[in-house]
């Protein structure tokens, strides 16, 4: 089993807010399987899957050179302090600023809060939001991933690119309606809120 970070497809990958919620769980009958609501996920989880998320990291850090500069790139879920820290777009720019420096970043992506947007907090500090691949919450029920490129001689160096995507949202908000989670997940899905 390959327990690395970049798992069985070679895709590096970061420990989110939900993965880390898997630690050992009581076990529960099926009557109370059925009846935990939200928490149905964390409890069926297959072991090796359990043992996978437990051993992602928190970050992943690139160090690169622009323009003659290092600059290091942080991915994280929330934010470098904690996996559920919300970093939104109107987070005041100085505690961002401070964020960043204890994590020495000169670009922070994050995801948390599913609602995409670059923010350009200086010249040297820049905050990316991804979006969500398959929840997103900005009312756009695409879901949505970031290509950023990062060339020394362009114009602008830095060039995030928003990308939307179709899937079947029917299918996923279906899925849910069949098991014991909550429908008004499925609702959710439907409306990306």
């Amino acid at each position: 089993m390959d327990i690395s970070c970049y798992g069985r497809r070679g895709i590096a990958t970061i420990a989110g807010n939900h993965d880390m919620k898997v630690r050992a769980l009581p076990q529960i009958s099926n009557e109370k399987l059925a009846e935990t609501g939200i928490e149905y996920a964390y409890h069926i989880i297959e072991e090796e899957n359990r043992i996978y998320l437990l051993t992602l990291p928190s970050h992943i850090k690139l160090e690169f050179k622009l323009n003659g500069q290092k600059i290091n790139l942080l991915m994280v879920h929330g934010s470098p302090r904690k996996v559920d820290e919300y970093v939104l777009e109107n987070t005041e720019s100085k505690y961002v600023s401070e964020l960043m420096s204890e994590a020495d970043a000169n670009i922070l992506c994050v995801g948390h809060s599913h609602l995409p947007y670059h923010r350009i907090i200086s010249q040297d500090l820049q905050v990316i939001n991804i979006g969500s691949v398959g929840k997103p919450k900005d009312r756009n029920p695409k879901g949505c991933y970031v290509i950023l490129t990062i060339n020394d001689s362009a114009v602008n160096p830095i060039k995030v690119e928003f990308i939307r995507f179709d899937y079947d949202i029917e299918k996923a908000a279906k899925g849910i309606e069949d098991s014991p989670l909550p429908d008004e997940l499925a609702e959710r899905l439907r409306k990306a809120f």
